[in-house]
Formats: structure tokens, C-alpha cells, sequence
């Protein structure tokens, strides 16, 4: 079997898996990697660039060291990379449990009880939500919702598509260290910047295939188009920008404006102004639906993309065999000879 349809056979099965279980509650691959990674950072820790690149090297190259190690180990065995990959997928992806705790906290706010909500919302994002009313919760959720719509299923899809159970790995190992010493706090300044541009490249095609996503998927195309063109360049992240904004657009919300994090509080522009309006609760159940309905186009253009790449590759290499129709080949013309 080749390896364009192990991908493809193999990621269908997981995103299917991810739809049917969610995340296991225990023994997470995932939690275990963070776990892992934290290991690392207390026994590196210095402030210091170089160290942190260091820390990023061994826990995110690692990673993806042992998948390309384990992923050769069972190249003549078909059936098992297939397991191997969707297993992978199911792992790495995260659609399901990101749409249940959104609705979760939806619910509560439908429900008026907004402690509730505010209790559930660290599962969703690190946003603190002490001082966030109901309307400001439900903004953070939608922006949760588009941000780790990228994240937490488009990206990793396309890592699986350009590089297999690697890629995979690899994408979700960046991801994670940019969540645990990414963000801008005084132990992770300098220590998490290698983490945060590794993780700032490795988003770059997926949050931009999210947004293309969401434009088609949305309902609102010129919207989500206008919004991203407009609005994506102010976010100060490189990626959610382009996320956050196709999704306001096509949504026709207004999503960004002041937050706090761990008591830092940022006034970042507004996305989708020029024709959205205030985030209600509703607007959760759609965010979350948008989401899944970009998760399954991502899944399909990133298995045809595959297996186009993969024909490709084939006829090339057909081309330029000998008696193939190129590198000098020419094709043998059998019958009976003229004299």
C-alpha cells in the first residue's frame, strides 16, 4: 500500500475516531508528552534563549524522532501504518472535545448561570475569567472555538498530509510547548521563544487553509474574506489573526477587544467590526458548527492534496524510467520487424 493512501485511510480513521470518542479522560498521549516536557524545562531551565531552544529540540524533535523511527519500523507492514496513522490522528486532533466544552459552557450561560461558566472556561482557554461577564465569556469561547479550529484539527492534518505520523506528532508537539512556555510570562520570556516561533511556522499553512475554510463554509464569504483581508494583520499572533477574523466575518460577530491573562491585560483590535455585531450566547452553536464543517473540508482537501502529490510523483517517476516517455527513454514499439 502506498503511502498517499495509508495517509488517507489512516486520517479518515482517526477524525472519525475523534468524532465518536473525543479525548480519552485518561492516559492521554498528549498529557503524557506535556508531562514529559515538564520534566525537561525543570531540569534546563535557565533565562536564557538558548536553553529554551534546547528544551525545544529535545522534547519537540524527540517527538518526531520517534514517530519517524517507529513509522520506518513498520513500512512493510501496511496495515499496521494505517492503524499507526489513525491512531496518531485520533490523538493529536482534538475537534470533539474542543465543540463539548464549548457547548458546555454555552449551556451554562443559556442556563444564566455565568459562575458556572466562568469555572468551565480555563478548560477552553487561559483567558482569566473572574471579571468576564456573560457576553465577554461567550467572545472568548467563540475565539477559543476559531483559534483551536486550526490548532487542534486543521493543522495537524495538514502536517499528516506533507509529512505522515511525523508530521503529526511533530505539529502537536510544537503546539503543546507553545501553550506550556510560549506565552509572555516573566519564567518564559526568553526561555519560550523558541517554542513560540517553532510553533508560529508550523501553524503558518494550517491557520491559513482555516481560513480559507471558514470563508466557504461559513454562510457569509465576502464577509469572512473582507474581515480577514482587513482585520487579520492587527491580531498580534500570526496565525490566530487570520483565523479569529475569517470566523467574525462569517459569522458576522465582533470578536477581539480588551482581555487578561494570568492578570495581563491586553487591548487588542477588533475583528469583523466593520459589519459584525456583539458576540451572544447563541453564536457558540454556531462557531461550533462552522468548526466541525471545516474539520471535515480540511480533511478532504488535505487527502486529495495527498493523493494528487502522490500521482504525481508516480508518473513523474514513470516518465523518466527506461522505455518510459522522458529522461531519454524511449518506448519500445514490439510487432514484427520490417526488412
Amino acid at each position: 500500500m502506498r503511502a498517499d493512501h495509508i495517509f488517507a485511510y489512516g486520517a479518515t480513521a482517526g477524525l472519525i475516531g475523534d468524532l465518536l470518542l473525543g479525548d480519552p479522560r485518561r492516559g492521554h498521549p498528549v498529557a503524557a508528552f506535556g508531562r514529559a516536557a515538564a520534566g525537561v524545562e525543570r531540569r534546563l531551565w535557565h533565562d536564557h534563549r538558548g536553553w529554551g531552544a534546547l528544551h525545544t529540540l529535545v522534547c519537540a524533535g524527540g517527538a518526531a524522532g520517534g514517530a519517524v523511527l517507529l513509522t520506518r519500523a513498520l513500512r512493510s507492514r501496511p496495515t499496521a501504518s494505517v492503524v499507526l496513522t489513525a491512531a496518531a490522528t485520533w490523538s493529536v486532533v482534538g475537534g470533539t472535545s474542543l465543540g463539548r466544552e464549548a457547548r458546555a459552557i454555552g449551556g451554562a450561560l443559556a442556563a444564566g448561570d455565568v459562575e458556572l461558566a466562568r469555572e468551565r472556561l480555563p478548560r477552553l482557554c487561559g483567558r482569566d475569567p473572574h471579571s468576564l461577564d456573560g457576553p465577554q465569556i461567550a467572545r472568548a469561547v467563540v475565539e477559543s472555538v476559531a483559534e483551536n479550529t486550526s490548532d487542534a484539527v486543521v493543522g495537524a492534518l495538514v502536517w499528516g498530509a506533507l509529512a505522515g505520523v511525523p508530521g503529526l506528532v511533530g505539529f502537536r508537539a510544537a503546539n503543546t510547548l507553545d501553550a506550556m512556555v510560549g506565552h509572555m510570562s516573566p519564567r518564559h520570556r526568553r526561555y519560550g521563544w523558541a517554542s513560540a516561533r517553532l510553533d508560529d511556522v508550523m501553524g503558518w499553512p494550517g491557520a491559513r487553509l482555516t481560513a480559507l475554510l471558514t470563508a466557504a463554509a461559513g454562510g457569509r464569504p465576502r464577509d469572512a474574506v473582507r474581515a480577514w483581508r482587513a482585520d487579520a494583520a492587527k491580531h498580534p499572533s500570526p496565525n490566530a489573526g487570520p483565523v479569529e477574523a475569517s470566523f467574525a466575518g462569517a459569522l458576522g460577530v465582533r470578536l477581539g477587544g480588551t482581555l487578561a491573562y494570568g492578570g495581563r491585560v491586553e487591548h487588542r483590535p477588533v475583528l469583523g467590526g466593520a459589519t459584525g455585531r456583539a458576540v451572544e450566547t447563541a453564536d457558540i452553536e454556531r462557531a461550533v458548527r462552522l468548526s466541525r464543517r471545516v474539520g471535515a473540508l480540511a480533511l478532504g482537501v488535505c487527502v486529495a492534496a495527498r493523493l494528487g502529490a502522490g500521482l504525481a510523483a508516480r508518473r513523474i517517476a514513470g516518465a523518466g524510467a527506461p522505455g518510459g516517455r522522458g529522461a531519454g527513454g524511449r518506448r519500445r514499439i514490439t510487432g514484427r520487424r520490417r526488412t
